[in-house]
């Protein structure tokens, strides 16, 4: 039995270590919302409020990281602030004052959940080996957090960059619905389901692929106006209209690795 921390039990985090609990795992389970301890708890999570800020991590990161072997960040930069100049370096700051707990844990194992979002909008298909080259805050600084945790030599980093997420309840048709004249008709989608998502990274665990990069995206790449027209068909929602005239990245992300060097099969018909 392998103990394992997951810092963030949201969207993902929460299925994720129900998925690690039921393949006889320990898993300590992390919030920020005192009213969702009772839902790890009854999940059977050792569920512990823990806040990580720019400024301070909470006393209790020490316990949450007791005698885990393995920590999976799952935490977003949140960037979307009212004043711009508070955005500056926050997520790395929160990096950084996570690491000195792990370095003093039990923790040896560090899976980090980042995002495509660091390479920008490259043209072209993008691999592990491309160099990231993100054009908004959050890329920065994910960029900034990923070099951070792979420097330290406490313990050993995976990085799992993933593409746009999607689930049951989640799908970028949603907000896209009914909305005209959006951008780049022409460029591949680049997403991946919670279930790929969950399963990748109990590969990872499995097969104990540590101080690796990974791209995690779905191996099915339509354009955006075919595949986001279809989905509204299929949801019985407006269909968006895209502009040809508006830019077209046409940014491939690879899934390659992930299929040779894990042997992962992802699940197409979640797409």
């Amino acid at each position: 039995m392998t103990k394992i921390s997951i810092l963030g039990c949201g969207w993902l985090g929460l299925p994720l270590a129900k998925t690690l609990l039921a393949k006889g795992n320990a898993v300590n389970g992390s919030t920020t919302s005192e009213n969702k301890l009772s839902v790890l708890k009854d999940a059977g999570i050792n569920s512990f409020l823990v806040t990580v800020e720019s400024e301070s991590v909470s006393e209790n990161t020490t316990n949450f990281l007791a005698e885990s072997e393995i920590l999976i960040i799952d935490i977003p930069p949140k960037l979307r602030t009212v004043d711009p100049n508070s955005e500056k370096k926050a997520f790395v700051e929160k990096i950084k004052n996570l690491i000195p707990f792990i370095a003093k844990s039990t923790v040896k194992k560090v899976l980090f959940v980042s995002s495509t979002s660091v390479y920008g909008d490259e043209n072209g298909l993008v691999t592990e080996e491309t160099s990231p080259n993100p054009d908004n805050e959050s890329g920065k600084q994910l960029v900034l957090a990923e070099k951070l945790l792979q420097e330290n030599q406490n313990f050993d980093t995976t990085i799992l960059r993933f593409g746009g997420l999607i689930g049951a309840d989640r799908h970028p048709i949603k907000f896209l619905a009914g909305k005209a004249n959006l951008d780049n008709p022409d460029a591949p989608i680049n997403l991946i389901h919670q279930n790929d998502c969950i399963g990748i990274i109990d590969e990872i665990i499995n097969q104990s692929k540590w101080n690796e990069v990974f791209n995690a995206v779905a191996p099915f790449h339509p354009t955006r106006e075919d595949y986001y027209t279809q989905k509204a068909i299929e949801m019985n929602l407006p269909e968006p209209k895209f502009s040809s005239e508006k830019s077209n990245i046409k940014k491939v992300v690879s899934s390659e690795k992930i299929e040779n060097y894990l042997n992962y099969k992802f699940c197409l018909d979640n797409y």
